[in-house]
């Protein structure tokens, strides 16, 4: 099975070349790698100067500095099927893959044709040694974040609750990718474009899948909680995805943000910013 792996980039190389080198020791190679740089010529580079499956980049722009990641990601999905791929592993460029993530992901494919999304468990790592990650210790460390299932070993647990969806690591096949329509675009920055493609592919009559096995390791790099630097995209984001779907998401979030006075509730108008974020 043509195996395509999609991977928007802005920034953030030493996490594209450790993801190159976890691609490199899979155990069922990727055909190919598309790279969708956003708005960063060098990621292509940085991506084919390690060994692994053949770079393919796709370059798109980022005229207001918002990553646009719906659209990188369905602009890849694109790319990939155009080559030929039968199976679109998505993975965000700080997760690095598991030695049978791919494997898994192929099999499950493999032995169910129906309209299926596939999601592995992502373990978060901490801060790296200073020699840094080590791979061939890597599934040593395997410890699924407890928000999602967490199948163990060759287990697969179907019919997944679409709210939990996360576009970290997922694999979909490109008949079922395209019965879903692909990302919503209108969402642009950070948050609620993976939560909306969980409901647009449970609108569709696509199931999702938990795959044990198919590990993902999410590599350590600092942040905040709440996002506070994502204030207006998270507010944004939650707005459309309101207006789409009827309901609130990232209600965690947007809590925390009125504890700090950073956003209020309106019954009659929703979630708006009620001054800037700290440090904008």
């Amino acid at each position: 099975m043509r195996t395509a792996v999609i991977t928007p980039v802005a920034g953030r190389h030493g996490h594209l070349d450790m993801q190159r080198r976890g691609l490199g020791r899979s155990a069922v190679p990727a055909h190919c790698h598309v790279v969708v740089c956003m708005a960063d010529r060098d990621a292509a580079d940085v991506a084919a100067a390690r060994p692994g499956p053949p770079v393919v980049p796709v370059h798109i722009d980022v005229p207001d500095g918002r990553l646009p990641l719906a659209r990188a990601r369905n602009a890849g999905a694109a790319t990939a099927i155009r080559s030929g791929a039968e199976l679109l592993v998505f993975l965000d460029v700080d997760c690095i893959p598991g030695h049978e993530l791919i494997g898994r992901y192929v099999e499950c494919a493999r032995q169910d044709p129906g309209p299926r999304l596939f999601c592995g468990p992502v373990t978060y790592l901490l801060p790296p040694p200073p020699a840094g990650y080590d791979l061939e210790r890597l599934a040593r460390l395997t410890d699924p974040h407890p928000a999602r299932p967490s199948p163990s070993g060759g287990e697969t647990l179907p019919d997944g609750d679409p709210r939990l969806f996360w576009s970290l690591s997922f694999a979909v096949r490109p008949d079922v990718w395209q019965r879903i329509g692909g990302f919503c675009e209108d969402y642009v920055g950070y948050g609620a474009e993976d939560t909306d493609f969980g409901q647009r592919a449970a609108a569709a009559g696509v199931r999702l899948d938990w795959i044990g096995g198919a590990d993902a390791y999410h590599q350590f790099h600092p942040t905040s909680d709440p996002p506070v630097q994502h204030l207006d995209d998270v507010i944004a984001n939650a707005r459309i995805f309101f207006r789409r779907w009827g309901w609130w998401p990232m209600t965690g979030w947007l809590t925390a943000f009125e504890r700090l006075g950073l956003a209020r509730y309106d019954p009659a108008d929703g979630w708006r910013r009620t001054s800037p974020a700290p440090g904008s």
